[in-house]
């Protein structure tokens, strides 16, 4: 996750994330200690951060803050996507996926109602 994101969840009381979390920013230099040992942070190319990930026996990633996808989207590192659409309406904000050169073709695999509200669907890259 993005250091925005990390910033929202810090407000939540436990920490949510069973596995370990790596927070992407090149301005944090420390974690607020009653997260050590649970996230840390990781900086730099975005293929030299999973170089390292996958180094250390980190596969399949969960990528998360709009900022953080937008950037491994622009570099087509994402294979799968979920997104769940909450029906507010916000009327400003951040593009879902902001501006991308790149032309990235996805295949619906799922799409599930949950809560009678949510709308979570499922896609995979398409190579």
């Amino acid at each position: 996750m993005g250091r925005k994101s990390l910033e929202t969840v810090l407000g939540m009381d436990p920490w949510p994330y069973p596995k370990p979390v790596f927070v992407l920013s090149n301005t944090l230099s420390a974690l607020p200690a009653k997260i050590m040992g649970k996230a840390e942070i990781v900086n730099g190319g975005l293929k030299d951060i999973l170089r390292y990930l996958h180094d250390r026996g980190f596969k399949n990633l969960y990528i998360d803050g709009g900022q953080t996808i937008q950037s491994f989207l622009r570099e087509d590192l994402i294979d799968e996507m979920i997104i769940t659409r909450v029906p507010i309406l916000l009327g400003s904000g951040v593009p879902l996926f902001g501006k991308n050169d790149l032309e990235l073709q996805f295949e619906h695999l799922s799409t599930e109602v949950l809560n009678n509200m949510l709308v979570r669907s499922r896609y995979l890259r398409k190579r």
